[in-house]
């Protein structure tokens, strides 16, 4: 499949979630959002209604990041912090999941946990995507995380945070999409550089794609960002 540069922006959302963004280069990401015609930014909770002001009259979604990177917060903490950035403006969330939980066994923790958050967004209008951090997981674990996903009512499983100690892989998107079936959600993020790399998660079966370096990506460049 060979996508058109405006087809492949809209599997993409331009991300920018470090500590020290300012507020100069949170409005950069806006304005390259604007004009590439990305799915969305994707920027921490503090920056959402400043993202959401600026993107309201256009088709880009404002998308945030919950119990994160480490996905250890309280479910109820959680729950709030979704409610929170949706009123903000947000209508796309990613939350990470307890690790930990799952890792241990806990799957019906990790499915009751994703199934409140789903509930909290869709009550409001807003798509969950869960964060299962691939790189801490085994193919096992991989695929109950991602079975755990799907039984909870979100809308996208989602390999990364791009903050542990490695990105997307496409044999890990590939085996997310083979669970999750063909009219599921499934996002790569992470070590995203290039339209090769770009194309070989699509490929693979991901259909959005959480980078930084989109514009690099839409440039037919290649970008040495760690997200």
């Amino acid at each position: 499949m060979s996508l058109t540069k405006h087809e492949l922006a809209k599997y993409m959302d331009h991300t920018l979630l470090k500590a020290e963004a300012t507020q100069a280069q949170i409005q950069a990401i806006i304005d390259e959002a604007k004009e590439y015609d990305f799915a969305s930014i994707c920027v921490n909770p503090y920056w959402v209604a400043y993202g959401a002001e600026q993107l309201k009259d256009t088709d880009v979604n404002v998308c945030t990041v919950i119990g994160f990177p480490l996905g250890a917060n309280t479910t109820a903490v959680k729950v709030a912090e979704t409610i929170d950035a949706i009123e903000n403006g947000a209508t796309e969330v990613d939350m990470v999941i307890n690790i930990g939980e799952l890792k241990g066994g806990n799957d019906r923790m990790v499915t009751d946990e994703i199934a409140q958050l789903a509930k909290a967004a869709h009550d409001r209008h807003a798509i969950l995507k869960v964060i299962i951090e691939t790189a801490l997981l085994t193919k096992e674990e991989i695929v109950r995380a991602s079975k755990d996903t799907l039984n909870g009512g979100a809308d996208f499983v989602k390999t990364s945070t791009g903050f542990s100690t490695s990105g997307a892989k496409a044999e890990d998107v590939k085996l997310m999409r083979e669970t999750v079936g063909s009219d599921f959600g499934v996002k790569a993020s992470g070590g995203i550089h290039s339209r090769a790399e770009a194309d070989t998660m699509i490929a693979a079966g991901a259909t959005r794609l959480g980078v930084s370096a989109s514009v690099a990506i839409m440039n037919d460049e290649v970008s040495d960002s760690n997200y």
